[in-house]
């Protein structure tokens, strides 16, 4: 069954990133038009986004905030129920900006929009002029791919599993409050109640698969649905959810 689409007319647009914590890409620098959608996710999920670590990104902006509107965009998002804990870099004016705001910054979180071709690339290094050198030796043979990390034992919560640039196979339950990350798809072999992302850096063509499905929050590439968003009549069966056309699909298996 088809999830509902991305509903891109919203002043944010949120996005889960490789260690869980939401990216908020602005697209509307309205601090209450965004306050009202955060907290309308907050009441709708309470257990997933009340007091959740967002990272703000700028990067869809045609210009930088002020201090000002930074500030009343993070008290707004305080107010909405969640916490903003750092900027999602973009340009040396966000960086200005985190520090005049008092907020980290955090490069990976643009990984997954780049390629969209929005955010701004990053300039040429300077290099100071050298000797001609000798001719370059041939470079080494490509590593072979990762193989898949196999995780038998349950994934119980508070716990992560995180599959950098690869798949990731769990061959037990994944408990409610853990989180299952993976850079290429995901396989669960038992009940699916915590958290799953799948493609965490960005890979649109990873799936999910379980065999059990209860889960708190499924991702690929970054695109989301809460377990309250999900219909009923796939809870407890055998799924796979995938990206069709930026829209999250959840099917129930043969």
């Amino acid at each position: 069954m088809a999830a509902s689409p991305m509903d891109y007319e919203q002043a944010g647009e949120l996005k889960f990133g490789q260690v869980g914590i939401a990216n908020l890409r602005v697209r509307t620098l309205d601090p209450g038009r965004l306050a009202a959608e955060m907290a309308d996710r907050v009441q709708r999920a309470p257990k997933l986004f009340a007091r959740a670590a967002v990272v703000i990104d700028f990067g869809g902006l045609n210009r930088c905030p002020d201090t000002a509107e930074a500030m009343a965009l993070v008290e707004a998002l305080r107010g909405a129920g969640v916490m903003p804990v750092a900027l999602a870099y973009g340009t040396s004016a966000i960086e200005t900006l985190s520090q005049a705001i008092g907020l980290p910054l955090l490069a990976k979180f643009r990984a997954s929009y780049e390629r969209d071709g929005e955010a701004e690339p990053a300039p040429a290094p300077r290099q100071a002029a050298v000797e001609p050198a000798a001719a370059a030796p041939a470079p080494a043979p490509a590593p072979r791919g990762e193989p898949g990390l196999v995780h038998v034992h349950p994934v119980r919560s508070g716990q992560q599993v995180y599959a950098q640039d690869r798949d990731l196979t769990v061959c037990a339950t994944v408990g409610a409050g853990a989180e299952v990350i993976a850079d290429g798809s995901i396989h669960v072999y038992g009940a699916l109640r915590g958290r799953a992302l799948a493609g965490a850096g960005g890979l649109a063509s990873a799936r999910i698969f379980c065999r059990e499905f209860h889960a708190e929050l499924v991702a690929v590439a970054g695109h989301y649905k809460v377990l309250e968003e999900i219909p009923k009549e796939l809870l407890g069966k055998a799924v796979q959810i995938w990206l069709e056309n930026d829209k999250l699909r959840i099917e129930q298996l043969d």
